[in-house]
């Protein structure tokens, strides 16, 4: 729904109904928001019953090379550097959920403001800003895909005597918050009084 959210707002703004493109744009974020809130705590979850375990997956180094954006490039980066530093599997394994983890509530803020700005009207740069959403959302779904795969290796390394606990706790998360808009940011200007 997401993609789908945004995919409309980009098509609007070509037609030229800014005001409905900007809507679109507000529905997304709010749904943006609200996956980053779930993937969080998935990581979270992830974490956590990953220390109840002996074996947990190896996994790869996030890979700059498939993020568009600075944040989610750093990210990858660090963990890249990580990856090599860290020997022992079970470390590779918490810090890259744990940079994951981090680098999704940093899109997720980035996109947010973003979205505030088009969906306000406030952007100086209105293309640069419909731009920085169209990058943000792609290193977002990056994100999504790498945590898609690390919950489908982590089930294939918890012992199936675990796998209740760990379904409960999926289920015990918090529901994310919903938002109806995304809220116009105050700008401070460096003009003196």
């Amino acid at each position: 729904m997401l993609s789908v959210s945004l995919d409309d707002a980009f098509s609007l703004r070509a037609r030229g109904e800014l005001v409905r493109a900007r809507q679109q744009v507000s529905i997304s974020a709010d749904l943006l928001s609200r996956l980053a809130a779930s993937l969080v705590g998935a990581c979270g979850v992830l974490t956590d019953r990953g220390r109840h375990i002996s074996n947990v997956p190896s996994v790869a180094p996030l890979d700059a090379e498939n993020f568009r954006g600075e944040t989610a490039q750093t990210a990858a980066s660090w963990n890249e550097f990580l990856h090599r530093v860290l020997f022992a599997s079970r470390s590779r394994y918490f810090q890259k959920l744990r940079i994951l983890s981090e680098t999704l509530q940093k899109l997720a803020g980035e996109y947010n403001d973003a979205a505030g700005d088009v969906a306000s009207g406030i952007s100086v740069q209105p293309g640069d800003s419909w731009e920085k959403l169209e990058c943000l959302h792609y290193d977002f779904t990056t994100c999504l895909r790498e945590a898609e795969i690390l919950v489908k290796s982590f089930l294939r390394a918890l012992p199936a005597e675990q796998l209740s606990a760990f379904a409960a706790d999926l289920d015990a998360m918090p529901a994310p918050e919903r938002r109806t808009t995304v809220a116009p940011r105050t700008r401070i200007s460096r003009a003196s009084a």
